[in-house]
């Protein structure tokens, strides 16, 4: 890619790099499609979350469980609500402002509040149990394996943290480059290994115990001239696969590492994204920073198909449900494609802030979406009569 089309290519970027709260796109994006719809979402509850991002650059994505789902709001009200009815078990208004979360392990909820608190909270009732103060900006939700609770900060250092008392273990001092995207991944915390996702383009295991390296690949390589040409921030989360991880970045590279080495298995060259990996009927599915939903065949990485009609419509980490894809967009409709050439099957206008964190299926099979807004439903996918 030549100067002036990165240039071009990272106008959107823009947004991202000066933490602005719009939700607008600097290009311009597709019009909605239009859609003769074969396939519908049928509401099955909803519920309303605070002021949901408030209008801010934030990823709030509820937690969801067997039974529960906690949801926290940037004003601070945070829910916890039965996942087969929506009805709320407990409500609580918190007196801080919220910049990441929601984490959880089977006692604990942990946020990241805008002053950069991490605070523990109980799942049975909401009540505050513990906070620490961390170093700088957290803007991606902490991760935890029950004994240790993990935060990452803007500028790269990672620290871990005792579960029950919030009592620091240790830390880890990464860099960042002088440019960076107002996105990160979570840390995956396993009980041996903290994955970690850096704007440097790496992607770096930790020892649990001690905190030190283990090993680290690289996902995407800075190249160019300028600062915005060599942003290579891996903001997307590792998609875990066994013993090895689906990774990819913004101006990098689509690839499976092992995760007992980071030794490379395969990679995809030229795959540019903020988000992680969908897998469905064998194949990989993407949402390209540029709008593009592309699948490739998982076998060999051959590109099947591309959807290119939500161009710029900064759409949402995509999912795989039964023989569908479903993304969100800037505008707040939910996209379905159909998984075997990304046909538009059908669409519905959810939250007129937009969407911006990733579906999750929850265990009865129902579709759990949380718009910018504050608003929070579970949807049932079925075919139109």
């Amino acid at each position: 890619m030549g100067p002036i089309r990165a240039l071009l290519a990272a106008l959107p970027l823009v947004a991202l790099l000066a933490g602005c709260s719009s939700n607008e796109p600097f290009e311009e994006p597709a019009p909605v499609p239009k859609v003769v719809s074969t396939v519908d979402l049928k509401e099955r509850w909803k519920i309303r979350v605070g002021d949901g991002h408030d209008d801010q650059l934030l990823y709030l994505q509820p937690l969801s469980t067997s039974e529960t789902i906690y949801a926290v709001s940037a004003n601070g009200r945070m829910v916890a609500v039965n996942a087969t009815n929506g009805k709320a078990r407990w409500k609580r208004a918190l007196d801080v402002n919220v910049m990441a979360g929601l984490a959880g392990d089977s006692r604990h909820l942990y946020l990241v509040t805008r002053n950069a608190r991490l605070q523990a909270y109980s799942r049975d009732n909401g009540e505050k149990l513990w906070e620490t103060v961390l170093p700088n900006e957290v803007i991606a939700r902490p991760g935890t394996n029950g004994e240790l609770v993990v935060a990452q900060t803007i500028a790269g250092t990672v620290l871990a943290f005792d579960a029950k008392t919030g009592k620091k273990v240790w830390q880890y001092d990464g860099s960042v480059p002088v440019l960076t995207l107002r996105a990160a991944a979570p840390p995956l915390v396993a009980s041996d290994a903290v994955l970690v996702s850096l704007a440097s383009g790496r992607v770096i295991a930790l020892s649990a115990v001690t905190g030190l390296p283990v090993w680290q690949y690289q996902v995407g390589v800075p190249e160019g001239r300028t600062e915005l040409e060599r942003l290579v921030d891996v903001a997307a989360e590792p998609l875990v696969l066994d013993t090895a991880a689906l990774v990819v970045g913004y101006q990098g590279k689509l690839a499976m590492v092992d995760l007992r080495n980071g030794q490379e298995i395969w990679n995809r060259p030229g795959v540019s994204s903020l988000h992680p990996p969908a897998l469905g009927q064998g194949n990989i599915y993407i949402a390209r920073f540029n709008g593009e939903i592309r699948a490739y065949r998982g076998q060999d990485r051959r590109e099947l198909w591309r959807q290119d009609a939500l161009a710029w419509r900064q759409p949402t980490a995509p999912m795989a449900v039964d023989d569908y894809l479903l993304v969100g967009d800037f505008e707040g409709y939910i996209h379905i494609l159909s998984q075997q050439d990304g046909a538009l099957q059908g669409q519905l206008h959810f939250d007129d802030e937009g969407l911006r964190v990733p579906f999750q299926r929850l265990q009865d099979g129902s579709i759990l979406v949380f718009g910018n807004g504050g608003r929070m439903a579970a949807y049932e996918l079925r075919q139109r009569d």
